[in-house]
């Protein structure tokens, strides 16, 4: 008897920030099996914003200014119920993503 394939999991959607609150504009990305691959997903679609929005000499602010107003934002939905650790911040990853694309990143003081 042949095992089938598991089922998908996790959904990545992506909304506009652009079009902030307008869920005509929201897009399905793909599904996953894993929610790591599911947050991996998210994580590149962020680094691709804040590349587009990337200009030499930008400060990591102004960056993270430009992707909160135009980039895309994805999050996760758990297709089969809940999982706590299927939770990915789009904000958060693209403010800490911007100081290190811009060389910004905070230096651990001691230690």
């Amino acid at each position: 008897m042949k095992e089938s394939a598991p089922v998908p999991r996790y959904k990545v959607m992506v909304d506009d920030n652009f079009h902030y609150m307008d869920s005509e504009e929201r897009r399905e990305h793909g599904t996953y099996k894993t929610v790591e691959k599911a947050i991996a997903a998210c994580r590149e679609i962020v680094d691709r914003s804040l590349k587009a929005g990337y200009e030499p000499g930008i400060s990591a602010e102004a960056l993270y200014d430009g992707y909160v107003s135009f980039g895309d934002d994805p999050f996760i939905v758990v297709l089969d119920g809940t999982d706590d650790n299927a939770k990915f911040s789009a904000w958060s990853y693209a403010k800490e993503r911007s100081r290190v694309i811009c060389g910004e990143s905070k230096r651990i003081i001691g230690g």
